[in-house]
């Protein structure tokens, strides 16, 4: 393989690579807890964002300011927030680790949430109408046939970690 090869290789996965990165340094400073929080609050924020009633409001009131991606976005993140607090909340208190404490498990937990953020930015959020993932994401995630399985795979994930 020759140099250019491989920076196209790198560039049509830097979406979930940059995201994996994020998640995995979230993880490693706010620990696994938080990070089972956010997972399960994005959970939650599939179920309220489907049926959220106000999103033609908000675009009304929003389209002034920025297009409706960002406005659906921007809730999204909020759902997401809140639902992770209140997953905070009603988790379990352990012990958490050092730092690189259970390094192996936090890796997993940081999989397993840059899969669902690449399965929501192909089939829930506009994302991909935004910022380009590449090729090698979109084979991935885009099929609508797999994304029960992309949301899958983190509770499965959970259930032995």
């Amino acid at each position: 393989m020759d140099l250019s090869t491989v920076i196209h290789s790198l560039q049509s996965a830097l979406m979930p690579l940059i995201t994996f990165f994020v998640l995995l340094i979230f993880t490693m400073i706010r620990g696994r807890r938080a990070t089972t929080s956010l997972i399960l609050g994005l959970y939650f924020a599939l179920l309220i964002s489907l049926k959220f009633p106000y999103y033609e409001k908000v675009y009304s009131v929003t389209h002034s300011l920025f297009s409706n991606a960002i406005a659906s976005m921007i809730l999204f993140v909020l759902f997401t927030a809140v639902s992770s607090l209140l997953m905070d909340r009603l988790l379990f208190y352990r012990i958490d680790e050092a730092t690189f404490g259970g390094f192996g498990k936090k890796v997993l937990l940081a999989l397993f949430a840059t899969i669902l953020v690449m399965a929501y930015s192909y089939h829930v959020l506009p994302i991909t109408n935004l910022i380009n993932p590449g090729p090698s994401a979109g084979f991935l995630f885009a099929s609508p046939d797999y994304f029960f399985w992309w949301l899958l795979v983190p509770l499965v994930g959970l259930f032995f970690i």
